[in-house]
């Protein structure tokens, strides 16, 4: 299976690369230069004493690659929650460990100038002036692969505690507090039963375009069991907490605009697929239920006309990478990327793709040679129709 002419490797061996999710900014916005991490062995769970390095492809100058930094807080799902810091054109933000504390370091890539802050982050506001973050250390004692190693849950007893939850950091000041516990999220009423003997943990945070409110997701499971999930959102202070998905399935998502979420979930109508919500209004209306028929890392191209979008092997011998039009219920295959089954469970590598701030490129993980490595994509050759 080879690859179309569009579509190029723009990291190699020695070493594996990856960016990890599909909903931070992975270009700066000259889109010239995009960010990725390093890691020198794969097929494990990464442990407290493994570092990656934090680096920077130029694309107009051979994919060179520029080492900036390290940390050894990351995963193989979502890295360190590198990113680009919106409204600048210079500095980037990810999440590190140091004395038994999760933190975030800004730094700026022209003068080199770093500032460390005070909690790890997980969403930027856009304009670049607020986090929001959530407990990474219980993150990993519920689901390793997205939470980080090296501190221990000191709830890891509690099923619901209170000083657990979702953070607000200012990244300017460093001031930082508590907006949300998980406590109080575990108290909402869920009308498919009772759950107060589950455990409780939040994952999955992103701020609205115009900054103003955030999703997070609100998971619990009994026991070893199977994760239940509901997708809520809310204002920046913690405030005007909103019931977006009930369904206990809510999966990938993205902000279509201020108003309305496009997330894969499950609904009486079309069962599982992918639906547009309304913010906490109760509206749910399905989209492209006879073309985008899997789960996948969903995000809207800047017209907003064009979702890109993914699959997972389930049982296939690739993972799919595609755009869907939302006037014409339009689906355009962009490329399969070959899927090795040694890449599965905690270590499987998503393609995730992210997009370029003009929307012309496109970037996807993918270990299908040379192991783990990122890989461009240029929609500018791509027939849209």
């Amino acid at each position: 299976m080879s690859l179309p002419e569009f579509v190029r490797p723009i990291t190699v061996s020695p070493g594996y690369h990856w960016f990890g999710y599909y909903d931070k900014l992975q270009f700066d916005p000259t889109n010239r230069y995009v960010l990725a991490m390093k890691v020198d062995f794969e097929h494990r769970s990464p442990t407290q004493n493994d570092w990656i390095d934090i680096g920077l492809i130029d694309l107009e100058s051979s994919d060179k690659w520029t080492t900036l930094g390290r940390t050894n807080a990351w995963c193989w799902q979502q890295g360190c929650m590198l990113q680009w810091r919106p409204g600048s054109e210079s500095q980037i933000i990810w999440n590190d460990r140091q004395n038994d504390q999760f933190v975030s370091h800004l730094l700026d890539v022209n003068t080199g100038q770093k500032r460390t802050l005070p909690q790890a982050i997980y969403t930027l506001s856009s304009d670049g002036k607020t986090a929001v973050g959530t407990d990474f250390r219980r993150v990993n004692d519920m689901r390793p692969g997205y939470g980080y190693a090296g501190i221990p849950d000191p709830y890891q007893d509690q099923l619901a505690p209170v000083d657990s939850g979702i953070h607000c950091l200012n990244l300017d000041t460093g001031y930082h507090r508590q907006i949300i516990s998980v406590a109080d999220v575990a108290q909402i009423p869920y009308p498919n039963g009772d759950i107060s003997s589950a455990k409780h943990y939040f994952n999955h945070l992103l701020f609205s375009p115009d900054g103003s409110r955030f999703i997070f997701l609100h998971r619990w499971r009994f026991g070893e069991g199977g994760f239940h999930t509901r997708m809520l959102t809310a204002a920046v202070d913690g405030t005007d907490i909103r019931i977006v998905d009930d369904s206990g399935r809510t999966s990938h998502f993205i902000w279509r605009d201020e108003e309305h979420i496009l997330a894969w979930s499950w609904h009486a109508s079309y069962q599982d697929k992918f639906y547009l919500f309304g913010d906490g209004n109760g509206q749910v209306e399905v989209c492209g239920p006879q073309v985008m028929v899997e789960n996948g890392h969903c995000s809207y191209l800047p017209n907003r006309d064009w979702v890109l979008n993914d699959t997972y092997p389930a049982g296939k011998s690739y993972q799919e990478l595609y755009l869907y039009h939302c006037p014409t219920n339009q689906k355009i295959s962009l490329a399969d990327f070959p899927a090795l089954s040694s890449y599965s469970g905690e270590w499987r590598c998503d393609l995730h793709p992210r997009f370029s701030p003009d929307g012309r490129w496109v970037t996807v993980d993918s270990a299908h040679q040379d192991g783990r490595q990122i890989y461009l994509v240029d929609l500018a050759e791509v027939e849209l129709g």
